[in-house]
């Protein structure tokens, strides 16, 4: 007489914890949750890249459009550009010529902006020398790479000293641009704290006929370091 016991289905199964069962564990929960959804895994798939873009949307890339005509000529009414997240964190700082985008609540209205960042913490600004250009840390600096065409550098004169952890920031259309100049006597000064910049503008990505790569312009290559504190004349 055979007394082998014969196995059951449980015992032909892999133990719990194995490889396999893990892997059989999550088809069943996948498969559950696809009966459960209309459209089934069609619809799981969106889900999951839907999920997928707000997180990217949410520490990586933002999508942002051009609202006015304060960044012509590079940026114009209607464009989309990507905002990198990622550009100063880690330790990194906002540089002189990068295009920015900020929470501008509290300093400049509440909304977003893009602008471009003109002098950082200790740079004095000065506007306007005997040829009409800005200048940085006695520097003057060439902006007709990208300033409007027919535009002056300000037909407002300053000169101010950026605090530690601002930005002084001005629009490339400057006849058409609300930006520091226009916010010197308000609270911050027109200065926008590093803290409220959300990113820097790397890409115009619609219309895609201007696909475009925004590097930053050489014209502040040249602008030396500011000076020790204290030390402005």
């Amino acid at each position: 007489m055979d007394t082998e016991a014969q196995p059951t289905e449980r015992d032909r199964s892999s133990p719990p914890g194995s490889p396999g069962a893990e892997g059989r564990s999550r088809s069943a929960l996948v498969a559950r949750i696809t009966e459960w959804l209309p459209g089934g895994r069609i619809t799981l798939t969106l889900v999951a890249c839907l999920a997928f873009l707000l997180l990217l949307n949410t520490f990586v890339l933002q999508p942002f459009q051009i609202p006015s005509g304060s960044m012509e000529q590079g940026l114009r009414i209607g464009d989309r550009v990507l905002v990198n997240k990622l550009a100063y964190r880690f330790g990194a700082q906002p540089r002189r010529g990068d295009v920015i985008v900020f929470d501008g609540t509290g300093y400049f209205g509440d909304a977003d902006y893009i602008k471009r960042v003109v002098g950082v913490g200790g740079d004095r600004v000065v506007c306007c020398d005997k040829n009409g250009r800005i200048g940085v840390n006695g520097r003057p600096v060439d902006e007709t790479a990208f300033l409007y065409p027919g535009d002056s550098a300000s037909s407002v004169p300053f000169d101010v000293v950026v605090p530690a952890g601002r930005l002084f920031v001005l629009g490339d259309h400057r006849s058409r641009s609300s930006d520091s100049r226009d916010h010197l006597g308000s609270p911050g000064g027109g200065m926008v704290p590093v803290g409220e910049v959300i990113g820097r503008a790397d890409w115009i990505v619609w219309p895609y006929d201007r696909l475009t790569h925004l590097s930053r312009p050489s014209a502040y290559a040249r602008v030396p370091a500011a000076p020790a504190e204290g030390g402005h004349g």
